[in-house]
């Protein structure tokens, strides 16, 4: 693997992003809840950029009228047309059988059920070294 210093982690602001490139594609960078998590900046639905989606909570409802929010600023909303993802394991809260970046066989952008084969996740190895963000491709 290729290790990318992309940022000093003061330049991403909590609850922000970055996009830089990297090996000649967009990577968003997200600084959320004091951790950094790194995506290819393209929804796989419509190739939406992702450094436009909305950071939101998982919301769940155990009974009607209760409801309880978790995992706050973790989950990406597309901008476009509102798909979901998780930003750790780029699995799509629109659909559970799609992850953030699938593509299918032929190249082309999409969502891809688990009987088509093996999913590629578009979220990157990133962690943080002496106040640099580092980016692993």
């Amino acid at each position: 693997m290729a290790r990318h210093i992309v940022a000093r982690t003061t330049e991403i602001p909590l609850g922000g992003n970055k996009v830089v490139d990297v090996d000649g594609r967009d990577i968003v960078v997200f600084h959320v809840n004091g951790e950094f998590f790194a995506l290819l900046n393209r929804c796989p639905h419509e190739g939406a950029p992702l450094d436009k989606a909305a950071c939101v909570a998982r919301l769940t409802s155990p009974e009607p009228g209760v409801y309880q929010r978790s995992r706050v600023g973790e989950l990406l909303r597309c901008a476009w047309h509102g798909w979901e993802f998780d930003m750790r394991t780029g699995q799509s809260w629109f659909d559970p059988k799609a992850r953030q970046g699938a593509d299918l066989s032929g190249g082309h952008r999409g969502r891809r059920d688990a009987g088509q084969g093996a999913l590629r996740r578009r979220n990157l190895p990133v962690h943080v070294e002496d106040s640099y963000v580092i980016v692993e491709t």
